[in-house]
């Protein structure tokens, strides 16, 4: 059965309306490359193209925003295959990208050492869509993963989930990192109970957030988003990342982003010039090991 093909992120993006700060880092970004195996329970296929080719899309990408430094997060696509996210980190080197890998519940301390030794300094679970960990898989190896210095990074919805693990993220004896704002509803507003147990637990320094994704919860230009990027950055600037979500797989029913629109959605927000360099260089580099 042929499956429906991901279309190729904007060219060249909307430059942004202000210069970044030095080593500014796009936190959440996805590599994929026509010369990796897929993962056969995958619903998309990437556009076409080699890693090569891929690489170079991504270049362009960072130096029209002005960020220096990247965490690629392996997709779904390819499974707990992580060859091409590996390959990418490399291809872009060690001083300037990070990696964050996708494991199965029954990883092994072998199989963490490796992603290590490429530069993946976490993995990610997904409770929105399900895929290859479990929430009880993290659970098991979150001490294997405290041992190597990374950290688990989650995609979940906070207005469905984050009441039921808030308790569980505290106790983890890693830093949990969650995706795209916590994907809430926007609709509840941010006074939603599983919004502000997310705030809490940001506020306490349990958790960090990606400011990404705006583009999976409203249309351009984003601004319904920006009550819940202000909430955010107002609990913690030094827990809050950005990513672009660059080059915007399984967009479902959002519409292709321009990734130079959505940076400077979030600059129309945050426009302190101290938590942009938390955000954007600071708290990336501590986090990340850059």
């Amino acid at each position: 059965m042929s499956l429906p093909q991901a279309a190729a992120p904007v060219s060249t993006p909307t430059a942004p309306s202000a210069a970044l700060p030095k080593n500014a880092c796009d936190a959440h970004v996805h590599m994929v490359a026509g010369d990796f195996p897929l993962w056969e329970g995958r619903v998309e296929d990437p556009a076409p193209g080699g890693l090569t080719d891929w690489l170079a899309r991504f270049e362009v990408h960072l130096k029209t925003l002005g960020l220096t430094r990247a965490v690629i997060v392996h997709s779904i696509l390819y499974g707990a295959d992580n060859a091409v996210t590996k390959a990418a980190v490399a291809g872009l080197g060690t001083h300037r990208a990070r990696g964050i890998g996708l494991v199965t519940d029954q990883a092994t301390e072998r199989d963490l050492d490796d992603l290590a030794e490429a530069g993946v300094v976490g993995v990610r679970l997904n409770y929105v869509h399900g895929g290859v960990l479990s929430w009880d898989g993290v659970k098991r190896i979150a001490p294997m993963l405290k041992d190597r210095k990374m950290h688990v990074q989650m995609l979940l919805h906070t207005h469905q989930h984050m009441v039921e693990l808030a308790g569980d993220m505290a106790a983890l004896p890693v830093p949990v990192v969650l995706d795209h704002i916590g994907w809430p509803d926007l609709a509840l507003t941010t006074n939603d109970q599983g919004f502000q147990a997310m705030r809490r637990l940001l506020g306490e320094g349990h958790i960090a957030v990606k400011l990404s994704g705006l583009y999976r919860l409203c249309p351009a230009p984003y601004t319904q988003a920006a009550p819940f990027i202000e909430a955010l950055v107002a609990a913690n600037p030094d827990a809050c990342l950005w990513g672009s979500d660059w080059p915007h797989l399984m967009l479902a029913d959002a519409a292709q982003p321009d990734a130079g629109v959505l940076l400077n959605t979030f600059l129309d927000v945050v426009t302190s010039e101290a938590h942009r360099r938390a955000i954007f260089t600071d708290t990336p580099a501590r986090f990340y090991g850059f």
